[in-house]
């Protein structure tokens, strides 16, 4: 903090005790000393309250980058998954509608020739033209 060497405190020291007295200068060192403690104590509160605010600081900066990653992934499988329900969803669609248009084909010829089915009906209650086991 300050360059002051030996000689300089001796010479300090030799001036208080010219200029203070022997009687007083015990009262006015340990004076000096609480003093002296107090603001190494004071000025060790201030850089922890301002590592507590450099470290709060950088925890925000990481909270917001892992929330934007987050987001991000979010989004990309929100993609992914709607990339994957539409390459398996048109195809499910066609199968099903394809399936529809047989059933729709095979119920029309049915339903066109009730000649037919009152002729496929007795045969099938007739023990005759059942195959024997």
């Amino acid at each position: 903090m300050f360059d002051v060497g030996f000689s300089e405190l001796v010479v300090i020291g030799i001036v208080a005790l010219i200029v203070i007295g022997p009687e007083r200068l015990p009262k006015v060192a340990r004076t000096v000393g609480h003093l002296l403690g107090r603001a190494q104590r004071y000025v060790s509160d201030v850089k922890a309250d301002i590592n507590r605010e450099i470290q709060l600081d950088e925890l925000k900066k990481l909270q917001s980058q892992v929330t934007e990653s987050a987001r991000s992934i979010e989004e990309s499988v929100k993609k992914e998954y709607e990339a994957a329900r539409g390459a398996v969803e048109t195809p499910a669609q066609a199968t099903v509608a394809e399936l529809q248009a047989t059933a729709r084909a095979l119920e029309s010829p049915a339903e066109a020739s009730p000649a037919g089915q009152a002729a496929a009906a007795p045969a099938a209650t007739d023990p005759a033209a059942q195959p024997k086991a």
